[in-house]
């Protein structure tokens, strides 16, 4: 192991840090395995990418027979069966307003392309994004993701045109719910009186639960009052569903769960399982009003990728019913844990996409000493995580949504145990 890790050292720059210092050979399911043989649950999902967990058969087999036909076609070169047929699935299944679907790479390139097509069918500059949001790490990207400085240290300046207004953080805050949706409703209106106008604004870009944020779930009210707001201006809401799509909340996007309709919905992670394959849903209105040759991108749509993601759409019609009953089962034992253990702040989110916040025990200070403490436990124990949070010290829990309930029970007897020993 010290020899192949000496071997990554060599090649991989020092920017990509493996979280995991190990040889993963093999994953299936919502198990990985090591070079050593020794075998961890993976609650990390290829950060939110495995919704199906690892190797799903169907995905696999769609991809395999995929390959064997054809593996590239380019953007508006030609059309292929894999890309109409995805994009057919998605939008059964998406949002109401979405009609069409157009296929990118990655998250950040589908923010980037939602951004643009709001700036050109509205014909207005300004974006407004929401605090401790993420968006993707590209130059444009970067701009609109606020959920931690460190993603922009020294590459301003960035792209103009953005304004940063808040999002609702109850318990950052100290606050309600409804006392946190009252003070992003009133920044809001501050950002339109102080920065810029309504009728200068092309779109209000959101993730409805935020992700790298902290896994802070949007108010019904204050998506209400978004909606509102931007129906009255003119204003297009675009939605970054990367992380909450594909059933992640319990519905197929958490715009359904939370009774919410964006203009723009983009797509990403786990839209193929973990191939590269990212989306921008909207209206058939809204995309006519983006012409031919505004935008595009060479690996556009790649059949393996979308044959992956039909695949992906029909392995979710069999998953999806039985998320809400793991999710109850692990918001059980965390609201039971966050009352037993004062180093549990905070338990919030939805459906199976739930966050831990860890404090200093007091109920105070962020606890990222204790998020470390209850990594390396997990690890030791046989559970890998990821932790998300400005501060980093809340425990991302996001299993596959067809996790047995045999490998959820003893994921949370691992956190349970973790934070016990704090």
């Amino acid at each position: 192991m010290t020899d192949f890790l000496e071997r990554a050292r060599e090649v991989v720059p020092p920017l990509v840090s493996f979280r995991a210092p190990m040889e993963v050979v093999k994953g299936e399911g919502s198990l990985i395995t090591a070079a050593d043989g020794r075998q961890y649950l993976d609650f990390s999902t290829g950060i939110a990418c495995l919704n199906l967990g690892h190797n799903h058969p169907g995905a696999v087999r769609a991809a395999r027979e995929q390959l064997d036909l054809l593996w590239h076609a380019g953007f508006a070169t030609y059309p292929h069966r894999p890309l109409v047929e995805a994009a057919e699935k998605i939008a059964e299944v998406a949002p109401q307003r979405v009609e069409q679907v157009l296929f990118m790479n990655s998250g950040a390139e589908a923010v980037e392309g939602a951004v643009k097509m709001a700036r050109h069918v509205r014909g207005r500059p300004g974006i407004i994004v929401f605090r401790g949001g993420f968006h993707g790490r590209t130059m444009g990207s970067v701009a609109y993701t606020t959920s931690t400085a460190a993603h922009r240290r020294r590459y301003h300046p960035l792209p103009a045109g953005v304004f940063t207004a808040p999002f609702p953080h109850p318990f950052a805050w100290g606050m309600t719910p409804q006392q946190a949706e009252e003070r992003a409703v009133d920044g809001l209106r501050r950002v339109f009186r102080h920065e810029i106008a309504p009728e200068e604004t092309a779109a209000f870009l959101i993730e409805p639960v935020q992700g790298e944020g902290g896994y802070y779930p949007a108010s019904p009210g204050f998506l209400a009052e978004l909606r509102a707001v931007a129906d009255e201006h003119g204003i297009l809401i675009i939605a970054d569903e990367v992380q909450t799509g594909f059933g992640r909340c319990g519905d197929w996007f958490a715009s359904q769960v939370l009774d919410w309709e964006p203009d723009v919905v983009v797509m990403g992670k786990a839209i193929a399982n973990g191939l590269p394959l990212s989306a921008i849903g909207a209206s058939k209105e809204t995309f006519a009003d983006w012409p031919y040759g505004a935008h595009g991108t060479t690996y556009s749509g790649n059949p393996v990728a979308c044959a992956a993601a039909c695949a992906v759409v029909d392995g979710l019609r069999e998953a999806l019913p039985g998320v809400a009953e793991r999710a109850d089962r692990a918001w059980k034992r965390f609201r039971e844990m966050a009352e037993r253990y004062p180093a549990i702040g905070d338990v919030r989110g939805l459906g199976l996409m739930i966050g831990v916040e860890l404090v200093d025990g007091e109920g105070g200070r962020p606890g990222k000493e204790a998020l470390e403490a209850v990594y390396r436990h997990s690890m030791r124990e046989g559970l890998f995580f990821l932790p998300c949070g400005t501060d980093g010290n809340v425990i991302r829990f996001i299993p596959p949504l067809n996790v047995s309930h045999r490998h959820l029970d003893r994921a949370l007897d691992i956190i349970e145990s973790g934070v016990a020993r704090l």
